[in-house]
């Protein structure tokens, strides 16, 4: 694999900074939203329909965020036969905070204790689901800077996101993505080319500590998330465009630039909703937009709107959603498989869409793209960049190698088990009240969790925990029947399935 290397043989800025191996965790059970809407009295479609989500990952009393994180960083280092003196610094992006002192990160460094490996720099970072990206900025940053030692970083993005009962209970979910940061990578940031933006809102917040569930603004968490995406794009194209002028280029930047496009997925209607904004973007940017051929076709009526009017304007999103109908087929739906199947997870979201569009895609498909991701966190504050891939995909190249370890991302979701809505109303009730308990051993069934899962095993009089890890069954097989729903799960070309590895307008933007 490509990463670190002798100090000796570095020169002034390592070349093709970025994401070399990628490991996603979701929860073993879930729940169907179909039989959500009918426990909740809802119409039908509201949520599958209104919100674009199929099903809902959830976590029992036996996970926490510490323990999800531990399973995700085990994983990633199990399966690509890493050292854990290999890493030099580990960075966490949570909102999920089960103490207001101790990082997860310390708690994840007892998984670097038989390796006498305690040199590893970076805690966590917070803000909303934004953390995970700050944490990845941070770890591409110590690579390119003169406090680099030649190894590896380690991010963890984790969230176990719940509500309490309401409208926006079907967009929770729950999850956790680790990645590898190093030189010579198969995933190289662009370097120079991220637009940001932050801002002071109240759209989504946890002030009362005690509690896993947040106070939401469900109208102004929308409006937020737009407009910081208006912002965060003019701020990328002016870039992109400096770029190209220094390299004597007048090209016009447009979402025709990128190969794919990612967003933070509260809920996939709101993503099918964002790329179909930025279409707009680029037609009122346009000096001269061709309204009688081309993508921008019958829009002509919409030339004068003013994007801080649009939020909530139905005539505009139904133009520009119809508009941009091939565009986020062909760039932005195959990244929701995990967003529709899981649910929203936080901080690791946009990563989820990541794993996804790698899991839709063959190496040789994904060679040379140029891919956009938009990260957002309530409160708030958003980036959009880009990431360029690899133009080899030979065997046994790192996008090859990286493809592969993703590839067994529907097995995996046909595996968890189906769990009844009111089964999992009574354990969120049970997350509810033991949140913040001492002296408490977690009720959850052990035996439910996938193989090589971490757990909690009990938190004694002091909020002390302690976790194990289930027993790795390295002879699980994708049986033929599982193989069948998983291709069912979300349609997608055909594709030869790995075995399993052991280790609404309503909703708000859960961010």
């Amino acid at each position: 694999m490509p990463g670190s290397a002798p100090l000796s043989c570095l020169g002034p800025w390592p070349k093709d900074v970025g994401i070399i191996a990628l490991e996603l965790y979701f929860p073993s059970q879930f729940v169907d939203q179909t039989e959500l809407e009918q426990l909740d009295g809802v119409s039908a479609g509201k949520y599958t329909v209104g919100l674009g989500q199929a099903r809902m990952g959830f976590c029992s009393d036996r996970e926490d965020i510490n323990s999800l994180c531990l399973t995700v960083v085990q994983r990633l280092m199990e399966r690509n036969d890493l050292s854990y003196v290999s890493v030099g610094r580990l960075e966490v992006g949570t909102e999920t905070i089960i103490d207001k002192s101790k990082s997860v990160k310390t708690v994840l460094m007892q998984l670097f204790e038989d390796s006498g490996n305690t040199d590893v720099e970076g805690v966590d970072t917070t803000n909303a689901c934004y953390g995970g990206t700050a944490a990845l900025f941070n770890a591409v940053n110590w690579v390119e800077s003169s406090s680099w030692d030649g190894r590896y970083a380690l991010v963890v993005a984790g969230d176990i996101a719940v509500y309490a009962t309401g409208s926006a209970r079907p967009t929770g979910g729950a999850g956790a993505v680790a990645m590898l940061v190093g030189p010579n990578a198969p995933l190289a940031f662009e370097r120079g080319l991220r637009g940001t933006h932050m801002q002071h809102a109240y759209d989504f917040y946890k002030p009362d500590l005690m509690s896993e569930y947040p106070v939401v603004d469900g109208k102004l968490s929308i409006e937020c998330y737009l407009s910081a995406l208006d912002r965060c794009y003019s701020v990328y194209r002016n870039k992109i465009h400096a770029q190209w002028q220094r390299e004597g280029s007048e090209k016009r930047f447009s979402l025709d630039d990128f190969g794919h496009l990612l967003f933070h997925s509260p809920y996939c209607k709101l993503v099918q909703k964002s790329l179909a904004r930025l279409m707009m973007n680029d037609f009122l940017n346009h000096p001269s937009p061709n309204t009688e051929t081309g993508p921008f076709t019958g829009l002509d009526a919409f030339r004068d709107v003013r994007l801080e009017e649009t939020y909530f304007d139905r005539d505009v999103e139904k133009a520009f959603m119809k508009a941009s109908a091939s565009l986020f087929e062909e760039k932005t739906k195959p990244s929701l498989l995990i967003s529709s199947q899981n649910g929203n997870m936080y901080t690791p979201s946009v990563y989820g869409c990541l794993a996804s569009l790698f899991a839709e895609h063959s190496a040789s498909q994904l060679a040379g793209q140029r891919i956009g991701l938009f990260s957002y966190g309530s409160g708030f504050a958003a980036t959009l960049y880009s990431l360029r891939v690899t133009q080899d995909h030979t065997p046994g190249s790192a996008l090859e190698k990286l493809v592969s370890s993703l590839s067994d991302l529907k097995v995996r979701l046909a595996s968890r088990q189906k769990v009844s809505p009111a089964v999992f109303s009574d354990t969120m009730k049970l997350r509810e009240e033991t949140h913040h308990l001492a002296s408490y051993v977690p009720q959850g069934r052990v035996e439910d969790l996938f193989p090589g899962t971490w757990y909690l095993t009990r938190i004694d009089d002091k909020h002390r925990r302690e976790y194990a890890r289930t027993p790795l069954d390295h002879d699980l097989q994708s049986e033929p029947e599982l193989v069948r729903l998983a291709t069912e799960l979300v349609p997608s070309p055909a594709k030869k399935m790995p075995r399993i590895p052991a280790a609404g307008p309503d909703a708000a933007v859960s961010t």
